[in-house]
């Protein structure tokens, strides 16, 4: 399979960026100056997709376990290199799992299923940076 996006400068520092679903992003970076954002980060947007590649798994894999969360998120720190071409020598995934009586086990099957066989973005990362994941437990009262 082929993925092929268009990505198209907007002016100044700012591009919009297409993809196979029909959607776009705009994205750009930090002006000095200037406070004034009009899109994403594209290294932050990196993370998101590591994010949103293993959160897909995840979920999609509860459901097939019939496994019933109250919610669900998760938070990826990236840790830049301090010379240029700067990219994310090491990067922490935290999954944080709520509800009132949580399948543990479950939950942390589906993580390890997304984390060693499913997620190609998780696989992309382990190509050029240490990737760590943690597995976070929340009691929530409904």
């Amino acid at each position: 399979m082929t993925n092929k996006i268009t990505t198209q400068w907007k002016g100044g520092l700012t591009f919009e960026s297409d993809n196979p679903s029909g959607k776009t992003v705009i994205m750009d970076t930090n002006i000095e100056g200037t406070d004034k954002r009009n899109g994403l980060s594209p290294k932050a947007m990196m993370l998101s997709s590591l994010a949103g590649c293993s959160g897909l798994d995840v979920i999609s894999t509860l459901e097939k376990m019939k496994v019933e969360i109250d919610d669900f998120k998760m938070d990826v720190t990236g840790e830049l290199t301090d010379e240029h071409p700067k990219y994310y020598h090491t990067v922490v995934v935290d999954y944080h799992f709520y509800g009132a009586d949580l399948n543990q086990k479950k939950c942390e099957r589906a993580v390890n299923l997304s984390v060693d066989k499913y997620c190609g973005v998780m696989e992309m990362f382990r190509q050029f940076a240490t990737v760590k994941t943690h597995i976070h437990f929340h009691k929530s009262t409904k």
